[in-house]
C-alpha cells in the first residue's frame, strides 16, 4: 500500500510537471526563454546582420546597372532615367589659341579654344549670358567702352589680336542692340560676322558631332530667336529652323509651336535618330540639374521629368519635347563645351 502511495506519489508529479511544460509552451514560454537567453548571443546576432554592409552598398547602386542596361535596348527611357553615354573628344596636339564672341539674342557668350592643325579643339575659358555691352548702356561711346574692357579680357589670356572673332547668331542679326554692337566693333577695326540659320547649323553641327556618330546622330541647338536642327548624310550636311524658346514673347501658343516643331523634325532621316547632340540656353539649364562632377558630356532627363515654372525654360522644354516625339530619339546628349561659333572658328 505504501509503495503504490509512492508510486502514486511519482505519476502524480510527472502529471503536473508535464501539464507545466505543455502549458508553458503554449503560451509562449519558450519564447520567453529565448528572449531572456545571455545578452551575448543577440550582440553577435547584431554584428552578423551589419556584416553585409557592402551588399547593401552595392544594392544602392543597382539601380544605376538597370539603367544602364536598358538603355541599350530601344525603348525610351522612363521618367527621370538617364541613358549613360561614353565618349572622350580628341585633344589638340599644341595647336593655338583662338577666340569667339557670340552675339546672341540674350547676351555674348565668349569662348576660347586651341586648335591644332588637325582641327582637334579644347574649351580654355568659357563665358555664358554676359550681357555687359547689351545692358544700361545708351550711348554708342558706352558701348564701345565696353567692348574694349571685353576683348582685354581674351587679350590677357593669350588670345592675339586678329585671332579674336565675333560672330551674330541669327536669332540677335536684327536686334537693334546687336547692330549698336556690330557698329561699334566696325568702329575697333573688327570684323562681324553674320550667319543665317541654315549656317548656323551647319556651324553647330561642325563643333558638337563626332566623326564617329555623323551616320546615327543629329545636332538641335536651341536657341531664344530659333532653334537649329542638323544632320549629315555623306559629305553632305542638312540644316532646317524652327521656333526658338522666347516664342511666347510673340503670343505663339504652346500647342501650335508643338506641333510644327514635331512635324519639322521629321524630315530628320531614321537612320541619324539614335542620339541627339544638343546645345543651346535652355539645355544647358537642363543639363545642370544632372551633371555629374565636370564631365564634358551629360545625358538629359526625358521631357516630362522637368517642370520648370520659368517661361523661356517651359517654352524650351515644349520644343525638346516636340523634338523627342517627332523622332521617336530617346537618347539626348548635352554638350558643355561645344558652340556654333567655335564650328566657325573650324572652318577658318
Amino acid at each position: 500500500m505504501q509503495r503504490l502511495t509512492v508510486a502514486g506519489r511519482l505519476l502524480i508529479t510527472a502529471l503536473i510537471l508535464a501539464a507545466v511544460y505543455f502549458g508553458f509552451k503554449y503560451v509562449g514560454g519558450v519564447d520567453l526563454l529565448k528572449k531572456l537567453a545571455p545578452k551575448q548571443t543577440a550582440d553577435q546576432t547584431t554584428g552578423s546582420s551589419s556584416a553585409p554592409s557592402g551588399t547593401a552598398e552595392e544594392s544602392t547602386d543597382a539601380p544605376e546597372n538597370d539603367e544602364a542596361s536598358s538603355s541599350s535596348g530601344n525603348e525610351p527611357a522612363a521618367t527621370g532615367e538617364r541613358q549613360t553615354f561614353t565618349y572622350t573628344a580628341p585633344v589638340p596636339q599644341g595647336g593655338k589659341l583662338k577666340g569667339v564672341v557670340e552675339l546672341g539674342a540674350s547676351g555674348f557668350n565668349s569662348f576660347i579654344v586651341r586648335i591644332d592643325d588637325q582641327k582637334n579643339w579644347k574649351l580654355e575659358k568659357a563665358e555664358f549670358g554676359n550681357s555687359l555691352v547689351l545692358e544700361n548702356m545708351a550711348t554708342d561711346q558706352d558701348v564701345r567702352e565696353g567692348l574694349k574692357e571685353y576683348i582685354s579680357k581674351m587679350l590677357n589670356f593669350g588670345v592675339g589680336g586678329r585671332d579674336i572673332h565675333f560672330v551674330v547668331s541669327s536669332g540677335a542679326v536684327k536686334a537693334e542692340n546687336t547692330q549698336k554692337i556690330i557698329k561699334a566693333l566696325k568702329s575697333l577695326n573688327y570684323v562681324v560676322n553674320t550667319v543665317t540659320p541654315e549656317q548656323e547649323g551647319r556651324l553647330a553641327l561642325r563643333s558638337v558631332l563626332p566623326k564617329d556618330f555623323e551616320e546615327s546622330s543629329f545636332v538641335v541647338d536651341i536657341g531664344s530667336g530659333n532653334t537649329k536642327i542638323s544632320w549629315k548624310n555623306g559629305s553632305k550636311t542638312s540644316a532646317i529652323e524652327t521656333y526658338g524658346s522666347k516664342y511666347f514673347q510673340n503670343g505663339v501658343d504652346d500647342a501650335k509651336v508643338f506641333e510644327e516643331v514635331k512635324a519639322v523634325v521629321k524630315q530628320v532621316p531614321e537612320a541619324n535618330r539614335k542620339t541627339v547632340f544638343i546645345i543651346g540656353g535652355v539645355p544647358f539649364e537642363l543639363a545642370k540639374e544632372v551633371r555629374q562632377g565636370k564631365e564634358r558630356y551629360t545625358v538629359l532627363n526625358t521631357p516630362s521629368a522637368y517642370n520648370s515654372t520659368e517661361a523661356k525654360t517651359k517654352a524650351g522644354v515644349n520644343i525638346y519635347k516636340a523634338i523627342a516625339e517627332g523622332t521617336g530619339s530617346n537618347q539626348f546628349v548635352f554638350d558643355w563645351d561645344a558652340n556654333f561659333t567655335i564650328g566657325y572658328l573650324l572652318t577658318l
